[in-house]
């Protein structure tokens, strides 16, 4: 009984210690786990009413969104038939553009090729008509036949007379140009009376007078300058040159210190114009100039056709002595001693010219001392002398003053004849005819 009541005790101690302690922390754990639960259902409820809403919004935005394809669907239909119009707007325009430019590009080819089959039927006419030239003027009596005809051509020219200057200092202005007259006539008074020896004295003299002028630019310089003190100069001159030169060589030089020129390069062309004329004055008081001007157009001839020998002697800045020892090997034999002693001079005072241009001048300066002009004659083959005596006499008709004829033979230019007389050029050459028709085919 005891055992019933100590177990009775004992269960009881237990249900109390449970109920005190245990049943209270289940109780809180129970109603905590009651409130999560309540928790949780209402968050459940409160996620499906969010669920149930989103899928409203869901719905919503899925019909907005068919809406919306719907929408730009349409938009972009309409769009793309806009851009389709536009497309084939712009195809039609693009095809008119090329069907334009083609038909022009196509007329173009049809011009060019009109234009070159033109070009190629005029050459090959021109080159045809050149062979049958060339064919025809192998015949001498045709050759010489076309010189006739030039001749009776430029006969016809010959009364409308030209005006020719004499040749002196035709590069001066006219200042320059009264001025050199004024010096070459009293170079003529001066010379008058001298020989052939004293003449060439001057000349000697007169050519170092020209080279101290080029060596000395301030002398020169104040030499030239257009002054009112012709005396002071004429004394200056006087002073530096008094027994260093000839006295008539000294009034050349002080006659010409006193004249007006237009540049002081005038006066040192002045100066060498009167010393060539010395040598070419001692050639006629020796009964040489015509063997004088023929050697000097000889040598003219020369040096056109041997470009490099006129370069040599043009080059003033190789010492003047190799210059005139490379002209006296040329000249041996070959030219008298005026000509020698001209061309020398002529060769040692180049400043920078040509020599064959140089020595043309020269050639033709002693020409125009007998009053003659110059002409010079390119024929395709010598001229008889009855053609050279006619042609003499139409230029003389022409230019109011004796002609010299200066011919070479010129195989080149087929037929008829090219003449210069100064810077005047009259062309009647076969060659240049056909050249002209040949730059004045159409285009």
């Amino acid at each position: 009984m005891s055992t019933f009541i100590g177990q009775l005790i004992g269960f009881a101690v237990i249900v109390f210690i449970i109920v005190r302690y245990v049943v209270p922390p289940v109780r809180r754990m129970m109603k905590a786990q009651q409130d999560t639960v309540r928790r949780q259902l209402e968050e459940s409820s409160t996620a499906a009413n969010k669920v149930a809403q989103a899928d409203q919004q869901h719905a919503k935005a899925v019909d907005e969104a068919k809406a919306d394809a719907a929408r730009v669907v349409e938009e972009a239909r309409a769009d793309a038939e806009k851009i389709s119009e536009q497309l084939r707007a712009q195809a039609d325009a693009e095809v008119e553009r090329i069907k334009v430019q083609g038909a022009a590009q196509v007329q173009l080819l049809r011009q060019q090729l009109v234009r070159e089959l033109r070009q190629h039927l005029g050459t090959e006419s021109v080159h045809r008509a050149r062979e049958l030239v060339r064919e025809h003027v192998s015949d001498d009596d045709n050759r010489s036949a076309t010189v006739d005809r030039f001749l009776d051509d430029l006969d016809a020219m010959a009364p409308s007379e030209g005006t020719l200057d004499d040749g002196v200092g035709t590069r001066l202005r006219s200042t320059s140009r009264d001025s050199l007259k004024a010096v070459i006539a009293r170079f003529d008074e001066l010379t008058a009376d001298v020989d052939a020896d004293g003449l060439t004295g001057i000349a000697d003299d007169l050519a170092n007078v020209a080279k101290l002028l080029k060596s000395e630019p301030a002398l020169s310089k104040h030499f030239g300058e257009p002054t009112e003190d012709g005396d002071g100069k004429a004394n200056l001159a006087e002073t530096l040159l008094s027994g260093q030169i000839s006295d008539t060589a000294l009034e050349v030089v002080k006659a010409a210190v006193t004249q007006r020129w237009s540049s002081e390069s005038d006066l040192h062309y002045a100066v060498r114009h009167v010393a060539r004329l010395g040598l070419l004055v001692r050639a006629e008081r020796n009964d040489e100039t015509a063997e004088v001007e023929d050697q000097l157009f000889r040598f003219s001839r020369i040096l056109d056709s041997e470009s490099r020998l006129s370069t040599v002697l043009s080059d003033y800045t190789t010492p003047a002595e190799g210059r005139i020892g490379l002209l006296d090997k040329i000249l041996e034999n070959q030219a008298g001693d005026t000509t020698r002693a001209l061309l020398a001079q002529t060769v040692e005072l180049l400043r920078g010219e040509r020599a064959d241009e140089a020595v043309r001048e020269l050639a033709e300066l002693a020409v125009a001392r007998r009053g003659e002009v110059v002409a010079h004659v390119n024929s395709a083959s010598p001229l008889s002398d009855g053609q050279r005596t006619r042609l003499t006499e139409v230029l003389s008709r022409i230019y109011g003053h004796p002609v010299s004829i200066q011919l070479h033979v010129a195989p080149e230019i087929l037929g008829g004849l090219t003449i210069a007389v100064a810077d005047e050029v009259i062309d009647g050459s076969l060659a240049s005819r056909l050249e002209s028709a040949e730059t004045q085919l159409p285009d």
